[in-house]
């Protein structure tokens, strides 16, 4: 079991700045591939970001490619997602995922396994 709690979340103006982090504790952080995904009110949950275990490989949703960078610290089992030039539709909640054994790419279109509960992020125009 893997558990995941999300933090850095808040409400920020248009073109703000703010860096989420998602800290995983439980089973080894080793060979997860780790993502974030948002989901906005009346829409569905829809992917933003992803990074392979060894940091290697990264996969963005077209909607923040060029403004938002996830990486991760393995040795602090935390993966962070830096989100620049912030838009009022980036407006959602936020959530970390982690699954075992897959690509950044495949986060994208595969179900994680591990969820956090969510971080708000507000962008007021």
């Amino acid at each position: 079991q893997v558990q995941l709690v999300e933090s850095g979340g808040g409400l920020v103006q248009a073109g703000g700045s703010l860096r989420l982090s998602c800290a995983a504790s439980g089973r080894t952080f080793s060979g997860y591939a780790m993502g974030w995904f948002r989901q906005a009110p009346g829409k569905e949950r829809e992917f933003v970001a992803a990074i392979s275990w060894s940091g290697g490989s990264t996969y963005y949703a077209d909607s923040v490619k060029g403004r938002f960078t996830i990486s991760r610290d393995n040795a602090k089992n935390t993966v962070y997602l830096q989100m620049n030039s912030l838009k009022p539709e980036d407006t959602a909640v936020y959530y970390c995922a982690a699954e075992y054994g897959i690509s950044a790419q495949a986060m994208g279109v595969l179900s994680p396994s591990y969820w956090g509960q969510g971080t708000q992020v507000t962008v007021s125009s």
